[in-house]
């Protein structure tokens, strides 16, 4: 689970949900804020793996259900750079955490999933807390959004798995402004080590590193990969 972050209500039931979710009170942008969870990460995953196991086509692995530490990480980076008044896309946000924070930083955001699912939780979250975005699916290497490119493109905890890799890179490719950043951050996983060395074969990227600590576990920072396209 993400940092600084406690349960404040009884799971709800509600359409159009197909599972339990809850206000988790969460920091964001410097402020506990509530933000809307699903209540069984854990048993979201067993179901889905049960499912696969029968034959079941389809059906993807709900790893958007936990909120990672890695969207607190860039939230906090988030700090660093210039966003307000910046268009901002994140690309697989989950419960929105990071999104969220750029818009509290005043920039305009397009928050979007390869899942319809996680995209609920976001809106009620952006309702309760009294802010504006546009969200919709957008699944990499599939869709394209139209319309202005972007400056910044956020996304945590998108590089954990390789196929995602290339369609990742296309996405940004098609939606970057130039001159923009892509913004990742993992919590220095051993496949986020093979993403920066699989990223060496193609050398229209400059990739930059940092490290941010957080709170909870300064032992544990959160690492903010900072991708641009060499001029």
């Amino acid at each position: 689970m993400s940092s600084d972050t406690s349960h404040e209500s009884a799971p709800h039931h509600s359409a159009p949900f197909a599972f339990p979710w809850h206000w988790e009170d969460t920091l964001i942008a410097g402020k506990i804020r509530p933000l809307a969870a699903a209540s069984d990460p854990d048993g979201m995953l067993l179901d889905a793996c049960r499912r696969q196991d029968d034959g079941e086509e389809g059906v993807i692995d709900p790893f958007w259900a936990t909120t990672w530490r890695a969207a607190s990480g860039l939230d906090r980076f988030l700090d660093r750079v210039d966003i307000h008044g910046k268009r901002v896309l994140e690309v697989g946000c989950g419960t929105g955490h990071a999104g969220i924070a750029a818009i509290l930083r005043g920039a305009e955001v397009t928050m979007t999933d390869g899942v319809a699912d996680p995209l609920h939780l976001v809106r009620l979250s952006l309702s309760r807390l009294g802010l504006k975005a546009d969200v919709r699916v957008l699944r990499l290497g599939e869709d394209k959004l139209s319309g202005e490119k972007f400056p910044f493109i956020l996304g945590s905890d998108v590089t954990y798995l390789r196929d995602l890799w290339p369609v990742l890179l296309v996405s940004a490719d098609e939606h970057l402004a130039e001159g923009g950043e892509l913004l990742l951050s993992d919590p220095f996983r051993v496949i986020g080590n093979e993403f920066r060395e699989w990223l060496k074969d193609f050398p229209a990227w400059e990739y930059r590193e940092e490290s941010i600590t957080l709170d909870d576990d300064p032992e544990h920072p959160i690492r903010i990969m900072r991708l641009t396209r060499r001029a």
